[in-house]
């Protein structure tokens, strides 16, 4: 399955990073590579996403789970099972701060073939644990 990820170490608690990490207004200011996102971040909430990465491309999303502080997953996709990328959240508490991991899973048939027509999504994915880093640690 083709995949992205990213993990950072964050000197911040799991409550800060969980704060900046469900703030919409943060997400779009904070040069996160999210130009615009419509809809709440709450459970089973449905979301719209643009991205620096995809112009005026439209992500259509939902939250389907979210742990507050723990987890947060957005799912979105075709119709049929098609396509679909499962972004998750994930923050550890440690004993200096913590542990930050995002991670999208891209599944279904046409997966493979898609992937091979996307942009290299890494750094898009190192900046926005950058940015995720600055905000919940105050360098802003």
């Amino acid at each position: 399955m083709p995949q992205v990820e990213v993990q950072r170490h964050i000197n911040a608690s799991p409550v800060q990073v969980w704060a900046v990490l469900t703030d919409r207004t943060t997400l779009v200011n904070g040069s996160f590579g999210i130009t615009r996102l419509e809809g709440d971040i709450a459970p089973n909430a449905r979301l719209a996403l643009y991205t620096e990465v995809a112009g005026n491309r439209t992500f259509k999303l939902r939250v389907t789970a979210f742990d507050p502080a723990h987890k947060m997953v957005w799912q979105g996709g075709m119709p049929l099972g098609l396509f679909a990328g499962t972004r998750s959240f994930t923050l550890a508490e440690t004993n200096t701060g913590t542990d930050f991991h995002m991670k999208e899973v891209f599944t279904g048939p046409l997966a493979g073939m898609i992937w091979k027509s996307m942009p290299d999504l890494q750094p898009s994915f190192d900046t926005f644990a950058q940015a995720l880093e600055q905000h919940a640690t105050g360098e802003t």
